[in-house]
Protein backbone atom coordinates (compact mmCIF):
# COMPACT_ATOMS: atom_id res chain seq x y z
CA UNK A 1 0.00 0.00 0.00
CA UNK A 2 1.47 3.51 -1.28
CA UNK A 3 1.45 5.16 2.55
CA UNK A 4 0.41 8.34 1.03
CA UNK A 5 -2.59 7.37 -0.29
CA UNK A 6 -5.91 8.30 0.62
CA UNK A 7 -8.33 6.15 2.03
CA UNK A 8 -12.66 5.98 1.68
CA UNK A 9 -12.81 2.40 3.24
CA UNK A 10 -16.03 1.99 5.16
CA UNK A 11 -13.88 0.01 7.68
CA UNK A 12 -12.48 3.65 9.36
CA UNK A 13 -15.41 3.98 10.89
CA UNK A 14 -18.09 1.59 12.55
CA UNK A 15 -21.13 3.62 10.75
CA UNK A 16 -20.72 4.08 7.16
CA UNK A 17 -23.47 6.32 7.02
CA UNK A 18 -20.95 8.95 8.57
CA UNK A 19 -18.41 8.22 5.12
CA UNK A 20 -21.21 9.80 3.20
CA UNK A 21 -20.04 13.18 4.36
CA UNK A 22 -16.30 13.21 4.23
CA UNK A 23 -13.44 11.75 3.11
CA UNK A 24 -11.43 9.95 5.93
CA UNK A 25 -7.23 9.84 5.87
CA UNK A 26 -6.56 6.18 7.68
CA UNK A 27 -3.48 7.22 9.02
CA UNK A 28 -1.44 4.11 10.63
CA UNK A 29 0.25 4.07 13.76
CA UNK A 30 3.88 3.60 12.48
CA UNK A 31 6.65 5.55 13.99
CA UNK A 32 8.23 6.84 10.28
CA UNK A 33 7.42 9.62 8.71
CA UNK A 34 6.66 8.89 5.48
CA UNK A 35 4.45 5.95 7.30
CA UNK A 36 2.75 8.87 9.03
CA UNK A 37 2.32 11.65 6.47
CA UNK A 38 -0.56 13.40 6.84
CA UNK A 39 -1.07 14.55 2.99
CA UNK A 40 -1.31 18.02 3.81
CA UNK A 41 2.09 18.81 4.25
CA UNK A 42 3.01 19.88 0.65
CA UNK A 43 0.74 22.82 -0.22
CA UNK A 44 1.98 25.61 -1.50
CA UNK A 45 1.23 29.88 -1.41
CA UNK A 46 2.64 32.69 -2.43
CA UNK A 47 4.54 35.09 0.41
CA UNK A 48 5.04 39.04 0.53
CA UNK A 49 8.08 38.91 -1.72
CA UNK A 50 6.26 36.90 -4.67
CA UNK A 51 8.20 33.72 -4.08
CA UNK A 52 6.43 30.63 -3.92
CA UNK A 53 6.85 29.03 -0.71
CA UNK A 54 6.43 26.06 1.42
CA UNK A 55 4.13 25.41 4.78
CA UNK A 56 7.23 26.62 6.35
CA UNK A 57 8.24 29.64 4.05
CA UNK A 58 10.39 28.05 2.44
CA UNK A 59 11.13 28.89 -1.09
CA UNK A 60 10.43 26.16 -3.52
CA UNK A 61 10.97 25.97 -7.54
CA UNK A 62 8.89 24.60 -9.14
CA UNK A 63 10.06 22.45 -12.84
CA UNK A 64 8.18 19.96 -14.74
CA UNK A 65 6.48 19.12 -17.89
CA UNK A 66 3.71 18.88 -19.74
CA UNK A 67 2.03 15.38 -20.51
CA UNK A 68 -0.94 15.57 -22.64
CA UNK A 69 -3.81 13.18 -23.61
CA UNK A 70 -6.89 13.34 -21.39
CA UNK A 71 -7.78 17.17 -23.26
CA UNK A 72 -8.48 14.84 -26.41
CA UNK A 73 -9.89 11.41 -27.53
CA UNK A 74 -7.19 9.13 -25.98
CA UNK A 75 -8.81 9.27 -23.00
CA UNK A 76 -5.01 8.75 -20.99
CA UNK A 77 -1.86 9.58 -21.57
CA UNK A 78 -0.60 9.49 -24.75
CA UNK A 79 2.17 6.85 -25.27
CA UNK A 80 0.28 4.30 -22.94
CA UNK A 81 -0.75 2.48 -26.49
CA UNK A 82 3.18 1.58 -26.81
CA UNK A 83 4.60 1.22 -23.65
CA UNK A 84 4.24 1.18 -19.45
CA UNK A 85 2.43 4.06 -18.14
CA UNK A 86 4.20 3.85 -14.69
CA UNK A 87 7.81 3.25 -16.27
CA UNK A 88 7.17 6.32 -17.94
CA UNK A 89 6.12 8.33 -14.83
CA UNK A 90 9.65 6.62 -13.11
CA UNK A 91 11.50 8.24 -16.10
CA UNK A 92 10.11 11.74 -15.77
CA UNK A 93 10.92 11.87 -12.11
CA UNK A 94 14.54 10.02 -12.67
CA UNK A 95 15.00 12.93 -15.12
CA UNK A 96 14.47 15.36 -12.41
CA UNK A 97 10.86 16.93 -13.02
CA UNK A 98 8.78 17.48 -9.88
CA UNK A 99 5.74 18.73 -11.66
CA UNK A 100 3.60 17.72 -14.34
CA UNK A 101 0.86 20.14 -16.26
CA UNK A 102 -1.76 17.65 -17.15
CA UNK A 103 -4.02 19.38 -20.18
CA UNK A 104 -7.97 17.96 -19.56
CA UNK A 105 -11.27 18.83 -20.73
CA UNK A 106 -14.58 20.24 -18.77
CA UNK A 107 -16.15 17.55 -20.57
CA UNK A 108 -14.10 15.00 -19.05
CA UNK A 109 -14.25 15.97 -15.52
CA UNK A 110 -17.70 15.92 -15.94
CA UNK A 111 -17.66 12.67 -17.20
CA UNK A 112 -15.83 11.61 -14.30
CA UNK A 113 -17.89 13.73 -12.05
CA UNK A 114 -21.16 12.22 -12.86
CA UNK A 115 -19.65 8.49 -13.93
CA UNK A 116 -20.14 8.05 -17.26
CA UNK A 117 -18.59 5.73 -19.55
CA UNK A 118 -16.14 6.55 -21.33
CA UNK A 119 -17.20 8.04 -25.01
CA UNK A 120 -14.09 7.27 -26.54
CA UNK A 121 -11.72 4.37 -26.63
CA UNK A 122 -9.03 4.41 -23.56
CA UNK A 123 -5.89 3.99 -25.95
CA UNK A 124 -4.15 1.94 -23.65
CA UNK A 125 -1.93 -1.45 -24.88
CA UNK A 126 -3.15 -3.86 -22.24
CA UNK A 127 0.51 -6.03 -22.88
CA UNK A 128 2.07 -3.36 -22.08
CA UNK A 129 0.00 -2.22 -19.16
CA UNK A 130 -1.42 -5.19 -17.19
CA UNK A 131 -1.57 -2.94 -14.10
CA UNK A 132 -4.67 -0.88 -16.36
CA UNK A 133 -6.59 -3.83 -16.98
CA UNK A 134 -9.64 -4.99 -15.36
CA UNK A 135 -8.55 -8.09 -14.47
CA UNK A 136 -4.69 -7.00 -13.63
CA UNK A 137 -3.25 -9.39 -16.88
CA UNK A 138 -1.87 -9.37 -20.13
CA UNK A 139 -4.85 -8.71 -22.41
CA UNK A 140 -7.43 -7.85 -19.87
CA UNK A 141 -10.02 -5.53 -20.14
CA UNK A 142 -8.96 -1.85 -19.74
CA UNK A 143 -10.10 0.03 -16.80
CA UNK A 144 -12.16 3.16 -16.82
CA UNK A 145 -10.35 6.38 -17.76
CA UNK A 146 -10.51 7.53 -14.14
CA UNK A 147 -9.63 4.79 -12.42
CA UNK A 148 -6.28 4.93 -14.79
CA UNK A 149 -5.82 8.59 -13.77
CA UNK A 150 -6.29 7.86 -10.15
CA UNK A 151 -3.59 5.13 -10.35
CA UNK A 152 -1.39 7.48 -12.44
CA UNK A 153 -1.93 10.34 -9.45
CA UNK A 154 -0.55 7.03 -6.88
CA UNK A 155 2.40 6.61 -9.36
CA UNK A 156 3.12 10.41 -9.01
CA UNK A 157 2.88 10.44 -5.22
CA UNK A 158 5.08 7.41 -5.11
CA UNK A 159 7.94 9.62 -7.49
CA UNK A 160 7.27 12.53 -5.17
CA UNK A 161 5.68 14.02 -8.56
CA UNK A 162 3.39 16.82 -7.68
CA UNK A 163 0.33 17.33 -10.31
CA UNK A 164 -1.32 20.47 -11.78
CA UNK A 165 -4.59 20.23 -13.66
CA UNK A 166 -4.88 22.27 -16.86
CA UNK A 167 -8.47 23.01 -18.52
CA UNK A 168 -7.12 22.82 -22.23
CA UNK A 169 -10.42 23.14 -23.61
CA UNK A 170 -14.20 22.87 -22.78
CA UNK A 171 -14.75 20.01 -25.74
CA UNK A 172 -12.63 17.04 -26.10
CA UNK A 173 -10.89 17.72 -28.78
CA UNK A 174 -7.10 17.68 -30.35
CA UNK A 175 -7.79 21.08 -31.64
CA UNK A 176 -10.13 22.04 -28.77
CA UNK A 177 -7.75 24.69 -27.70
CA UNK A 178 -7.90 26.68 -30.73
CA UNK A 179 -11.63 27.56 -29.42
CA UNK A 180 -10.37 30.83 -27.83
CA UNK A 181 -12.47 30.95 -24.38
CA UNK A 182 -13.76 28.95 -21.57
CA UNK A 183 -16.92 27.82 -22.68
CA UNK A 184 -18.22 26.70 -25.92
CA UNK A 185 -21.46 25.05 -27.51
CA UNK A 186 -21.36 22.20 -25.64
CA UNK A 187 -20.45 23.30 -22.56
CA UNK A 188 -21.12 26.14 -20.65
CA UNK A 189 -19.50 28.86 -18.69
CA UNK A 190 -21.62 26.91 -15.77
CA UNK A 191 -20.16 23.83 -16.75
CA UNK A 192 -16.47 25.02 -17.02
CA UNK A 193 -16.95 26.11 -12.66
CA UNK A 194 -18.68 23.13 -11.48
CA UNK A 195 -15.71 21.14 -12.96
CA UNK A 196 -13.56 23.15 -11.28
CA UNK A 197 -14.92 23.15 -8.27
CA UNK A 198 -15.57 19.09 -8.08
CA UNK A 199 -12.23 18.05 -9.11
CA UNK A 200 -10.90 20.62 -6.41
CA UNK A 201 -12.89 18.93 -3.85
CA UNK A 202 -12.22 15.62 -5.27
CA UNK A 203 -8.83 15.74 -4.60
CA UNK A 204 -9.20 18.19 -1.54
CA UNK A 205 -7.42 16.16 0.86
CA UNK A 206 -4.46 14.82 -1.46
CA UNK A 207 -1.65 17.02 -1.80
CA UNK A 208 -0.26 15.18 -4.82
CA UNK A 209 -2.11 17.60 -6.65
CA UNK A 210 -1.06 21.45 -6.09
CA UNK A 211 -2.28 23.63 -8.95
CA UNK A 212 -4.71 24.45 -11.32
CA UNK A 213 -4.62 26.14 -14.54
CA UNK A 214 -8.24 27.78 -14.82
CA UNK A 215 -7.78 27.67 -18.74
CA UNK A 216 -5.09 27.02 -21.37
CA UNK A 217 -4.57 30.19 -23.69
CA UNK A 218 -7.44 32.40 -23.30
CA UNK A 219 -7.27 34.68 -26.81
CA UNK A 220 -9.07 35.99 -29.80
CA UNK A 221 -9.03 39.26 -32.00
CA UNK A 222 -11.33 41.59 -31.47
CA UNK A 223 -13.43 42.53 -34.42
CA UNK A 224 -12.14 39.61 -36.25
CA UNK A 225 -12.98 36.52 -34.37
CA UNK A 226 -16.32 36.38 -33.31
CA UNK A 227 -15.51 35.32 -30.25
CA UNK A 228 -12.39 36.35 -28.03
CA UNK A 229 -10.84 36.86 -24.02
CA UNK A 230 -10.40 40.22 -23.51
CA UNK A 231 -8.90 41.72 -19.76
CA UNK A 232 -10.60 44.73 -18.32
CA UNK A 233 -13.00 45.69 -15.10
CA UNK A 234 -16.49 44.27 -16.52
CA UNK A 235 -18.29 41.54 -15.66
CA UNK A 236 -18.88 40.65 -19.21
CA UNK A 237 -19.59 36.91 -20.40
CA UNK A 238 -15.59 37.05 -22.75
CA UNK A 239 -13.71 38.98 -19.50
CA UNK A 240 -10.84 37.05 -18.66
CA UNK A 241 -10.08 38.59 -15.27
CA UNK A 242 -13.62 38.15 -13.98
CA UNK A 243 -13.42 34.93 -15.27
CA UNK A 244 -10.63 33.94 -13.82
CA UNK A 245 -11.83 35.37 -10.54
CA UNK A 246 -15.10 33.13 -10.42
CA UNK A 247 -13.24 30.22 -11.38
CA UNK A 248 -10.60 30.61 -8.77
CA UNK A 249 -13.59 30.87 -6.27
CA UNK A 250 -14.74 27.54 -7.31
CA UNK A 251 -11.69 25.89 -6.44
CA UNK A 252 -11.18 27.34 -3.69
CA UNK A 253 -14.34 27.48 -1.73
CA UNK A 254 -13.60 23.60 -2.40
CA UNK A 255 -10.16 23.43 -1.40
CA UNK A 256 -7.70 26.83 -0.41
CA UNK A 257 -4.65 25.48 -0.62
CA UNK A 258 -4.62 24.92 -4.34
CA UNK A 259 -2.33 27.42 -6.20
CA UNK A 260 -4.32 28.73 -8.66
CA UNK A 261 -2.54 29.77 -12.52
CA UNK A 262 -4.35 32.47 -14.75
CA UNK A 263 -2.98 32.65 -18.02
CA UNK A 264 -3.12 35.68 -19.96
CA UNK A 265 -4.96 36.91 -23.26
CA UNK A 266 -3.55 37.18 -26.54
CA UNK A 267 -4.92 41.03 -27.56
CA UNK A 268 -4.82 44.09 -25.87
CA UNK A 269 -6.05 47.71 -27.05
CA UNK A 270 -3.89 50.25 -27.32
CA UNK A 271 -6.01 52.84 -25.37
CA UNK A 272 -3.37 55.22 -25.40
CA UNK A 273 -3.90 55.99 -28.87
CA UNK A 274 -7.55 55.83 -28.78
CA UNK A 275 -8.48 52.02 -29.58
CA UNK A 276 -10.76 50.47 -27.04
CA UNK A 277 -12.03 46.60 -27.55
CA UNK A 278 -14.86 47.82 -30.01
CA UNK A 279 -12.26 48.54 -31.96
CA UNK A 280 -11.20 46.48 -35.33
CA UNK A 281 -7.85 44.73 -34.96
CA UNK A 282 -6.73 46.04 -37.98
CA UNK A 283 -6.66 49.60 -39.68
CA UNK A 284 -5.96 49.46 -43.62
CA UNK A 285 -6.17 53.10 -43.54
CA UNK A 286 -3.31 53.71 -41.33
CA UNK A 287 0.18 53.87 -41.70
CA UNK A 288 2.73 51.00 -41.70
CA UNK A 289 -0.87 49.45 -43.23
CA UNK A 290 -2.35 47.95 -42.02
CA UNK A 291 -2.18 49.43 -38.36
CA UNK A 292 -3.03 47.36 -35.53
CA UNK A 293 -5.31 48.79 -32.86
CA UNK A 294 -4.06 45.91 -30.68
CA UNK A 295 -1.16 44.67 -28.94
CA UNK A 296 -0.79 41.26 -29.82
CA UNK A 297 1.09 37.89 -27.80
CA UNK A 298 0.99 34.35 -28.35
CA UNK A 299 -2.39 33.15 -27.02
CA UNK A 300 -2.17 33.61 -23.04
CA UNK A 301 1.14 35.35 -23.10
CA UNK A 302 -0.64 39.30 -22.65
CA UNK A 303 -0.37 40.42 -18.89
CA UNK A 304 -0.75 44.17 -20.36
CA UNK A 305 -4.01 44.39 -18.75
CA UNK A 306 -3.38 42.95 -15.06
CA UNK A 307 -0.94 45.73 -14.22
CA UNK A 308 -4.02 47.94 -14.01
CA UNK A 309 -7.04 45.09 -13.47
CA UNK A 310 -4.76 42.62 -11.48
CA UNK A 311 -7.21 39.68 -10.63
CA UNK A 312 -8.23 40.43 -7.25
CA UNK A 313 -8.69 36.83 -4.84
CA UNK A 314 -9.45 38.54 -1.69
CA UNK A 315 -8.88 36.57 1.44
CA UNK A 316 -7.09 33.83 -1.12
CA UNK A 317 -4.67 36.33 -2.97
CA UNK A 318 -1.68 34.56 -1.86
CA UNK A 319 -2.53 31.36 -3.83
CA UNK A 320 -2.25 33.77 -7.43
CA UNK A 321 0.13 32.60 -10.31
CA UNK A 322 0.35 34.16 -13.10
CA UNK A 323 1.34 31.76 -16.09
CA UNK A 324 1.85 32.96 -19.67
CA UNK A 325 3.25 31.10 -22.28
CA UNK A 326 6.13 31.30 -24.69
CA UNK A 327 7.45 29.49 -27.85
CA UNK A 328 10.01 30.40 -30.21
CA UNK A 329 9.96 31.16 -34.19
CA UNK A 330 9.15 27.55 -35.40
CA UNK A 331 5.95 27.60 -34.08
CA UNK A 332 5.40 30.99 -35.93
CA UNK A 333 7.74 33.34 -36.61
CA UNK A 334 6.45 36.62 -34.63
CA UNK A 335 8.26 40.26 -35.62
CA UNK A 336 10.13 39.96 -32.74
CA UNK A 337 12.05 37.34 -33.86
CA UNK A 338 12.84 39.27 -37.52
CA UNK A 339 16.28 40.42 -35.95
CA UNK A 340 19.53 38.73 -34.48
CA UNK A 341 17.18 39.00 -31.19
CA UNK A 342 19.09 39.10 -28.03
CA UNK A 343 17.54 38.46 -24.36
CA UNK A 344 17.38 42.42 -24.32
CA UNK A 345 15.71 43.33 -27.50
CA UNK A 346 13.17 40.38 -26.44
CA UNK A 347 12.91 41.90 -23.19
CA UNK A 348 12.10 45.46 -24.97
CA UNK A 349 9.97 44.23 -28.05
CA UNK A 350 7.65 41.65 -26.34
CA UNK A 351 8.68 39.90 -22.95
CA UNK A 352 9.19 43.06 -20.53
CA UNK A 353 5.14 44.57 -21.33
CA UNK A 354 3.69 41.75 -22.02
CA UNK A 355 4.59 39.35 -18.76
CA UNK A 356 8.05 40.02 -17.31
CA UNK A 357 7.13 42.99 -15.61
CA UNK A 358 5.53 40.97 -13.13
CA UNK A 359 8.98 39.17 -11.80
CA UNK A 360 10.97 42.16 -13.08
CA UNK A 361 9.03 44.43 -10.33
CA UNK A 362 8.35 41.92 -8.03
CA UNK A 363 4.56 41.67 -8.26
CA UNK A 364 3.84 38.52 -8.88
CA UNK A 365 5.97 34.98 -9.07
CA UNK A 366 5.88 33.54 -12.80
CA UNK A 367 4.98 29.90 -14.26
CA UNK A 368 5.52 29.97 -17.55
CA UNK A 369 3.10 26.88 -18.74
CA UNK A 370 4.19 25.86 -21.72
CA UNK A 371 7.70 26.56 -23.60
CA UNK A 372 9.71 23.82 -25.83
CA UNK A 373 10.08 23.05 -29.57
CA UNK A 374 12.79 21.80 -31.92
CA UNK A 375 16.32 21.80 -31.71
CA UNK A 376 17.44 19.80 -34.66
CA UNK A 377 19.08 20.48 -37.57
CA UNK A 378 16.33 19.24 -39.64
CA UNK A 379 13.42 21.48 -37.77
CA UNK A 380 15.98 24.61 -36.94
CA UNK A 381 18.77 24.57 -39.58
CA UNK A 382 19.23 28.09 -38.51
CA UNK A 383 19.54 27.54 -34.94
CA UNK A 384 17.27 30.23 -34.26
CA UNK A 385 14.89 28.22 -32.52
CA UNK A 386 17.69 26.68 -29.82
CA UNK A 387 18.58 30.05 -29.58
CA UNK A 388 15.25 31.76 -28.26
CA UNK A 389 15.10 28.28 -26.45
CA UNK A 390 18.20 28.64 -24.78
CA UNK A 391 18.04 32.30 -24.01
CA UNK A 392 14.44 32.16 -22.32
CA UNK A 393 15.85 29.23 -20.44
CA UNK A 394 18.51 30.99 -18.84
CA UNK A 395 16.29 34.13 -18.17
CA UNK A 396 13.88 31.86 -16.30
CA UNK A 397 16.86 30.18 -14.02
CA UNK A 398 17.87 34.06 -13.36
CA UNK A 399 14.74 35.42 -12.51
CA UNK A 400 13.46 31.96 -10.45
CA UNK A 401 10.76 31.40 -13.21
CA UNK A 402 8.71 28.03 -12.66
CA UNK A 403 8.15 26.45 -15.74
CA UNK A 404 6.92 23.26 -17.28
CA UNK A 405 8.15 22.43 -20.55
CA UNK A 406 6.16 21.25 -23.31
CA UNK A 407 6.21 18.25 -23.61
CA UNK A 408 7.03 15.17 -22.89
CA UNK A 409 5.29 13.89 -25.75
CA UNK A 410 6.73 13.25 -28.82
CA UNK A 411 3.60 13.52 -31.04
CA UNK A 412 3.09 17.51 -30.63
CA UNK A 413 3.69 18.55 -34.49
CA UNK A 414 4.92 21.73 -33.98
CA UNK A 415 7.40 21.50 -30.77
CA UNK A 416 8.17 17.41 -31.04
CA UNK A 417 8.85 16.45 -27.29
CA UNK A 418 11.26 14.86 -24.67
CA UNK A 419 10.41 11.23 -25.83
CA UNK A 420 10.84 10.37 -29.50
CA UNK A 421 10.97 6.92 -31.37
CA UNK A 422 6.99 5.90 -30.30
CA UNK A 423 8.06 7.09 -27.06
CA UNK A 424 10.69 4.65 -26.34
CA UNK A 425 13.87 6.77 -25.95
CA UNK A 426 14.42 10.25 -24.87
CA UNK A 427 15.81 13.47 -27.11
CA UNK A 428 19.46 13.29 -25.49
CA UNK A 429 20.23 16.49 -26.74
CA UNK A 430 17.12 18.16 -25.89
CA UNK A 431 17.30 17.43 -22.35
CA UNK A 432 20.40 18.17 -21.92
CA UNK A 433 19.29 22.07 -22.53
CA UNK A 434 16.57 21.66 -20.52
CA UNK A 435 18.28 20.45 -17.60
CA UNK A 436 19.61 23.22 -15.90
CA UNK A 437 16.38 24.85 -15.48
CA UNK A 438 15.31 21.60 -13.43
CA UNK A 439 15.60 22.50 -9.25
CA UNK A 440 18.90 20.85 -8.10
CA UNK A 441 20.92 20.78 -5.53
CA UNK A 442 24.79 21.84 -5.01
CA UNK A 443 25.28 18.10 -5.39
CA UNK A 444 22.96 18.12 -8.27
CA UNK A 445 20.37 15.74 -6.71
CA UNK A 446 17.07 16.73 -8.36
CA UNK A 447 14.35 18.10 -5.50
CA UNK A 448 11.16 17.01 -5.21
CA UNK A 449 7.76 19.51 -3.82
CA UNK A 450 7.36 16.54 -1.69
CA UNK A 451 8.87 17.37 1.85
CA UNK A 452 8.83 13.23 2.48
CA UNK A 453 9.39 11.26 -0.66
CA UNK A 454 12.63 11.61 -2.82
CA UNK A 455 12.25 12.71 -6.26
CA UNK A 456 12.49 9.24 -8.34
CA UNK A 457 13.54 6.16 -8.15
CA UNK A 458 16.96 6.04 -9.50
CA UNK A 459 18.81 7.82 -6.27
CA UNK A 460 19.36 11.13 -7.79
CA UNK A 461 16.28 12.98 -6.34
CA UNK A 462 15.83 13.96 -2.88
CA UNK A 463 13.09 15.01 -1.02
CA UNK A 464 11.92 18.98 0.39
CA UNK A 465 12.98 18.16 3.71
CA UNK A 466 16.08 16.81 3.07
CA UNK A 467 17.04 20.31 1.16
CA UNK A 468 15.94 22.15 3.59
CA UNK A 469 17.49 19.90 6.83
CA UNK A 470 20.82 19.09 4.75
CA UNK A 471 23.12 22.49 5.06
CA UNK A 472 22.05 23.67 1.83
CA UNK A 473 19.71 26.41 2.83
CA UNK A 474 18.48 27.26 6.54
CA UNK A 475 14.89 25.77 6.97
CA UNK A 476 12.04 29.19 7.75
CA UNK A 477 10.83 27.74 11.00
CA UNK A 478 9.36 31.41 11.47
CA UNK A 479 8.03 32.26 8.62
CA UNK A 480 5.09 35.04 8.11
CA UNK A 481 1.40 33.29 8.78
CA UNK A 482 -0.25 32.75 5.67
CA UNK A 483 -3.59 34.37 6.34
CA UNK A 484 -5.45 32.56 3.42
CA UNK A 485 -5.36 29.01 3.58
CA UNK A 486 -6.68 26.64 5.88
CA UNK A 487 -3.00 25.10 6.88
CA UNK A 488 -0.59 27.38 9.00
CA UNK A 489 2.52 27.69 7.65
CA UNK A 490 4.63 29.29 10.12
CA UNK A 491 4.90 26.46 13.22
CA UNK A 492 8.31 25.82 14.74
CA UNK A 493 7.17 21.82 15.75
CA UNK A 494 10.62 21.31 17.56
CA UNK A 495 10.13 24.19 19.77
CA UNK A 496 6.41 24.79 20.63
CA UNK A 497 6.22 25.35 24.19
CA UNK A 498 3.70 27.37 26.10
CA UNK A 499 3.40 28.32 30.13
CA UNK A 500 -0.27 28.83 29.82
CA UNK A 501 -1.99 25.88 32.10
CA UNK A 502 -5.16 26.12 29.42
CA UNK A 503 -5.83 22.72 28.29
CA UNK A 504 -7.28 23.08 24.58
CA UNK A 505 -7.56 19.68 23.67
CA UNK A 506 -6.28 18.81 19.88
CA UNK A 507 -4.20 21.95 19.94
CA UNK A 508 -1.12 21.14 19.08
CA UNK A 509 0.51 23.76 17.51
CA UNK A 510 -1.04 26.57 19.99
CA UNK A 511 -2.54 28.44 17.35
CA UNK A 512 -6.12 28.05 19.83
CA UNK A 513 -7.87 26.12 16.87
CA UNK A 514 -8.50 22.82 16.26
CA UNK A 515 -7.24 22.03 12.32
CA UNK A 516 -5.88 19.29 10.88
CA UNK A 517 -2.06 20.88 11.24
CA UNK A 518 -2.27 20.15 14.68
CA UNK A 519 -2.47 16.82 13.17
CA UNK A 520 0.66 17.46 10.98
CA UNK A 521 2.32 18.75 14.51
CA UNK A 522 1.38 15.18 16.22
CA UNK A 523 2.26 13.23 13.42
CA UNK A 524 6.21 15.01 13.01
CA UNK A 525 6.07 14.47 16.96
CA UNK A 526 5.94 10.75 16.72
CA UNK A 527 8.09 10.40 13.81
CA UNK A 528 11.07 12.66 14.94
CA UNK A 529 11.12 13.67 18.55
CA UNK A 530 14.56 14.76 18.28
CA UNK A 531 13.18 17.79 15.45
CA UNK A 532 9.66 17.90 16.16
CA UNK A 533 9.48 17.15 19.66
CA UNK A 534 6.21 18.53 21.08
CA UNK A 535 6.49 20.21 24.74
CA UNK A 536 4.76 21.25 28.08
CA UNK A 537 1.16 22.46 26.52
CA UNK A 538 1.60 21.65 23.36
CA UNK A 539 1.94 17.88 24.74
CA UNK A 540 -1.03 18.01 27.10
CA UNK A 541 -3.37 19.71 24.50
CA UNK A 542 -2.91 16.89 21.91
CA UNK A 543 -3.52 13.76 24.20
CA UNK A 544 -7.09 13.92 22.65
CA UNK A 545 -8.01 10.07 23.19
CA UNK A 546 -6.49 9.90 27.12
CA UNK A 547 -4.53 6.49 25.95
CA UNK A 548 -1.21 5.58 25.50
CA UNK A 549 0.52 9.07 25.67
CA UNK A 550 0.54 10.85 22.40
CA UNK A 551 0.31 8.61 18.94
CA UNK A 552 -0.51 9.05 15.38
CA UNK A 553 -4.14 7.72 17.15
CA UNK A 554 -4.32 11.16 18.78
CA UNK A 555 -3.72 12.40 15.07
CA UNK A 556 -6.37 10.37 13.35
CA UNK A 557 -8.84 11.47 16.29
CA UNK A 558 -8.37 14.96 15.40
CA UNK A 559 -8.37 14.89 11.69
CA UNK A 560 -11.95 13.14 12.17
CA UNK A 561 -12.90 16.03 14.36
CA UNK A 562 -12.10 18.35 11.94
CA UNK A 563 -13.90 16.74 9.14
CA UNK A 564 -17.29 16.57 11.45
CA UNK A 565 -17.36 12.73 12.07
CA UNK A 566 -17.38 13.27 15.04
CA UNK A 567 -18.45 15.81 16.95
CA UNK A 568 -16.78 15.66 20.20
CA UNK A 569 -13.36 14.75 21.53
CA UNK A 570 -13.12 11.83 23.70
CA UNK A 571 -11.53 14.16 26.42
CA UNK A 572 -13.80 16.82 26.37
CA UNK A 573 -16.74 16.97 28.03
CA UNK A 574 -19.13 19.09 25.84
Amino acid sequence: MNLKMLTRSAAAFSSAALLASAVIVNMPSAKTRAEIDSYHDDWLHVNENAEIVDMYGNPVWLTGCNWFGYNVTTQVFDGVWSRNMHEMLNEMADHGFNLMRVPMSTQILLQWMNEEPDPYMVKVNEWKNPELTVEGIEGGKVKYSFDIWNQAVAWCRENGIKIMIDIHCATTASNGHQYPVWYDSNYSYDDWLTALNWVADYYKDDDTIIAIDLKNEPHGKPGEDQVFAKWDSSTDENNWKYAAERGAQAVLSANPNLLIMVEGIESYPKFEEGADWNSAYLDYAKPPYPYSNYYGAWWGGNFRGARDYPVNLGKYQSQLVYSPHDYGPLVWKQTWFNKNFTRETLLDDYWYTNWAYLVEENISPLFMGEWGGFIDETHDPTGDNTKWMTILRDYMIEKRIHHTFWCFNENSGDTGGLLTNDFQNWDEDKYALVKPALWQDENGKFISLDHEIKLGQAGNGISLSDYYSGGNIEPRTTATTNPYVDYPTTVNFSTTESGSSDIVYGDANLDNKVTVADCVAILQHCAARDKYELKGQALINSDVDGNEGVTAKDALTIQMYDAKVISQLPVKAE
